[in-house]
């Protein structure tokens, strides 16, 4: 019994040392570095509106509103490198003066040691407990000084606290930046001012960074109260841009013939030839039009830092005629849309397969208008011919017919549910009739039955009555829409 006790301790002193080292490993696997400063605060100060009128204050309100909520379409921040080496070094120094500071504090507490008077043993004692604790401090600063911390480089974009709380902070003085942005505990923050420009709307905005200690960001624009919308777009993209750490990308427009007009994400840019503008990166809409020509649209994805250069060559036109004649009993004018193009009966140069709306009105009252579709060919033409009448008496005629319409609806349901409640009672009390020999009890079950044949044939007088204003309501309503001509294309 002996040996064999000797010999499950030596297996045992066998394998302590893997045992050390497996414990050993998976400290190390546990002590994996982790990223700091997750998120990336923004503080939108107070837009400045004190030059604008005090009838045009609400319209500003509204506008940096809209710039405020287009700035919740950034979910984070890309980190470039002098933005993670300013962090790196910020939490570097903080981590090294916090354990310099719990050492310098240690040590005074060392050489107070010496005034409390203690027993010898007990000072020993708590000599051996600070120097143990000041090694170990000394250890942690060695190993924070010749490792730099982990910051994350995508951190999370976030509003400030206050801005959250639904305040806006006044903008700091000149100079005041920096602890501006460590009061309100954030990265960066926003300033700006709105004021008229003759008849006009001015915006310039500043970001302002705690990395750099300097403004990052700078842009202005003006516009009308029209174009409201597609400027606080356009300032926000390039804002966002900024804001989410990517660069800008940029596009170059060289359309053709040189009179062509070039919308780029509803904003017009010019015409011809539009000189490199940036734009934040992702898809971007291209108009091109020129009279004269078909139109074309394009779509493009810009990558941060791409330069995209489009080039667009509109085709021309091609025509078909359209022989336009009236019948009237005045002398018609024949409009095309609100456009008036002459009297009728005359002949019209349309661009091929596309979609005309034509009206013919008479000093009498008399109207006509019809929708239809040019010839898909050149060498085709088409024969349109209108009869003008008087138009039937607008809305209140529709909606007179849709109210009857209405009524028979539901009277048709009320009937229907009367027929069927009176036929169940019926059904149920004439099932029981031959084993009762009652004669009040017969003479109910037969008044019952007139009730329910009367209820069943006013249920089918009320549907028919239905189906009558169902189909009036109907051609009421269609009578003033706009009819599709179909007649038969007739070569040249």
């Amino acid at each position: 019994m002996a040996k064999l006790k000797g010999f499950f301790l030596v297996c045992a002193l066998c394998c302590m040392p893997s045992a050390h080292v497996l414990f050993a490993g998976g400290r190390a696997d546990d002590a994996e570095k982790t990223a700091i400063n997750n998120e990336w605060s923004l503080c939108i100060t107070a837009i400045d509106n004190s030059g604008l009128p005090d009838t045009h204050k609400n319209a500003g309100d509204v506008i940096i509103r809209n710039l405020v909520e287009l700035l919740d379409s950034v979910n984070y921040r890309l980190r470039i490198s002098p933005e993670y080496a300013y962090y790196e070094g910020y939490a570097w120094q903080q981590s090294k003066n916090t354990v310099a500071r719990n050492i310098a504090n240690k040590q005074n507490e060392r050489a107070l040691l010496l005034y409390r008077g203690e027993p010898g043993w007990r000072y020993r004692r708590n000599l051996k407990r600070i120097d143990d604790d000041i090694a170990k401090l000394m250890e942690s600063f060695a190993e924070i000084e010749s490792e730099k911390p982990l910051i994350n480089t995508v951190p999370e974009f976030r509003l400030s606290q206050s801005n959250l709380s639904g305040n806006f902070p006044v903008p700091p003085k000149p100079g005041g930046e920096h602890r501006f942005c460590q009061s309100q505990r954030a990265d960066a923050f926003l300033a700006g001012e709105i004021r008229e420009f003759h008849g006009r709307y001015y915006i310039r905005l500043q970001l302002y960074a705690l990395y750099s200690h300097s403004f990052i960001f700078e842009d202005d624009i003006i516009f009308s109260l029209d174009d409201a919308g597609g400027a606080v777009e356009e300032i926000a993209a390039r804002l966002t841009s900024v804001l989410s750490g990517n660069r800008p990308a940029a596009v170059m427009v060289q359309a053709e013939p040189p009179e062509s007009q070039v919308i780029i994400n509803r904003n017009y840019a010019g015409r011809g030839t539009v000189q490199t503008r940036e734009y934040p990166p992702g898809k971007i809409t291209i108009a091109v039009a020129a009279e004269g020509y078909s139109p074309q649209t394009v779509e493009t994805e810009l990558a941060a830092g791409e330069l995209a250069e489009v080039s667009v060559n509109l085709s021309p036109l091609i025509y078909s005629d359209v022989n336009v004649s009236a019948v009237s009993n005045f002398p018609p004018l024949l409009y095309m849309g609100a456009l008036y193009v002459g009297e009728p009966p005359l002949t019209l140069r349309l661009p091929i397969d596309s979609l005309v709306y034509i009206v013919t009105e008479t000093k009498g009252g008399e109207e006509a208008k019809v929708v239809f579709i040019t010839p898909d060919m050149p060498g085709e033409s088409l024969d349109i011919s209108l009869r003008t009448k008087i138009p039937p008496f607008g809305e209140k005629r529709v909606n007179r017919a849709r109210t009857r319409h209405y009524w028979a609806w539901g009277g048709t349901w009320i009937a229907g549910i009367t027929a069927w409640i009176t036929n169940g009672i019926f059904t149920g009390r004439n099932a029981v009739l031959a084993q009762s020999s009652s004669q009040e009890f017969y003479d109910a079950t037969q008044t019952l039955y007139y009730v329910s044949t009367g209820a069943v044939v006013v249920l089918g007088a009320v549907a028919i009555y239905e189906l009558v204003q169902m189909s009036r309501y109907v051609y009421t309503a269609a009578s003033g829409a706009t009819p599709i001509a179909r007649q038969e294309r007739a070569k040249k």
